[in-house]
């Protein structure tokens, strides 16, 4: 008789607890082994790799209809700690990106494509973060193609575009679709596929240009003051601070080493993910203590040389955007502070505004915030407020009111 899914179940749910993974995760993890029990109930609950094939393979949400990203990432890790553990009798943890072996791809020449995209892309001297934004477009619809049966590009229509940005809904805000189909044009223009790049026109995402939203003067005291009286851990607190007083994107708090802190000079000087550029920004004495609590008494003993690292285990680097955003609704919970959308594109805006209210001119803003052309910060004269009235003119008398 072979292994059983309940008992590799247990094993695995062991094995994540005695980790120190968080509850919501493992919790995470029984949703899919219970999944996985009644799917293996048609051969008496015994579990092969053959059934955690057929068992990742199944990518469609049942409430939807569609592709779901998600699920495909909760059953795909789910059967390599159960491959794991028959294979070798131990439940094998070591952490497992999203993308997965080989793109996360089965067939050959999708394989190949993304290699080739990949390499094209670190040819142009593009920046890491934008290698990646437009690595993870071009992977999810290649999946996508897969989820459909499509192991070719040759015999993708433009109506695969269209099934692909519409199964991105549920994970985007339309307003935010045009930047998928801009990450997503690339891609294809390398492919030389004029019919695809045309349908991701005919898509028709607009951009969305709204007034960028800051901090009423009230909040932001707060949530400093929050972060002074310790309100949330010193590695929260490290995180909101620079973040609002720097402006430093999510991705750069995120990739923050050791070695970037300038401890006797109060500076950080790192290189941006986004546009490459060097930058050194100063660190004022608040945000300097609260690195330096974190780094000394808060900070989990790890080989990991970024400075912010996971609570709980594995105590590796953040992961992502939304970790950043997690923090930052932590933090404006614990202030008080309602009614204002969390995260560092907030605190971003809150910086640049500060700047603009205190008179600095837009190419030093542009330095500060670590854009690539002093052009795109243009976009936060949309809340300077004060000056924006300045610039009204008076209705000439007689005019009609």
């Amino acid at each position: 008789m072979g292994t059983m899914v309940r008992e590799v179940g247990v094993a695995v749910v062991a094995a994540l607890d005695a980790a120190g993974y968080m509850g919501s995760t493992i919790g995470q993890y029984r949703k899919s082994i219970r999944a996985l029990e009644r799917l293996a109930q048609k051969q008496g609950g015994v579990y092969t790799p053959g059934l955690g094939a057929d068992f990742s393979a199944m990518t469609t949400s049942p409430r939807t209809g569609k592709f779901s990203a998600q699920r495909r990432f909760d059953y795909g890790r789910l059967v390599s700690l159960f491959d794991s553990y028959v294979l070798t009798g131990t439940v094998t943890l070591a952490a497992r990106k999203r993308s997965g072996g080989g793109y996360g791809l089965q067939s050959g020449e999708f394989i190949a494509l993304m290699t080739a995209w990949s390499d094209e892309m670190e040819q142009r001297g593009l920046a890491v973060a934008t290698r990646g934004t437009y690595g993870r477009m071009a992977r999810d619809y290649l999946v996508y193609l897969e989820a459909v049966g499509v192991t070719s590009l040759n015999v993708a229509g433009g109506a695969s575009v269209f099934g692909f940005l519409d199964s991105l809904q549920g994970r985007w805000a339309q307003s935010a679709m045009w930047s998928v189909a801009s990450s997503f044009r690339p891609f294809l223009k390398f492919t030389r596929r004029r019919d695809l790049l045309d349908a991701v026109g005919m898509a028709n995402a607009r951009r969305h240009h709204g007034i960028v939203p800051t901090l009423r003067d009230a909040d932001e005291q707060l949530v400093v003051r929050a972060c002074a009286e310790g309100k949330v851990s010193a590695r929260d607190a490290a995180i909101t601070l620079l973040a609002l007083v720097t402006g430093l994107r999510a991705c750069d708090l995120i990739a923050l080493h050791l070695n970037d802190i300038d401890w006797r000079g109060f500076t950080i000087g790192i290189v941006q993910a986004k546009t490459g550029n060097p930058l050194t920004l100063p660190l004022l004495p608040m945000i300097a203590g609260k690195l330096a609590d974190y780094v000394l008494n808060e900070r989990p003993a790890s080989g990991d040389a970024h400075v912010f690292l996971r609570s709980a285990a594995p105590h590796v680097a953040l992961a992502d955007h939304a970790s950043i955003y997690v923090v930052a609704t932590k933090m404006f919970r614990a202030a008080g502070v309602k009614d204002v959308k969390a995260g560092t594109r907030a605190l971003r805006h809150n910086a640049a505004s500060k700047l603009l209210r205190a008179g600095t001119p837009l190419p030093t803003i542009s330095a500060v915030l670590g854009h690539a052309s002093p052009d795109s910060t243009t976009v936060y004269l949309s809340m300077d407020a004060e000056h924006l009235r300045a610039c009204v003119l008076p209705l000439p008398q007689g005019a009609v009111r």
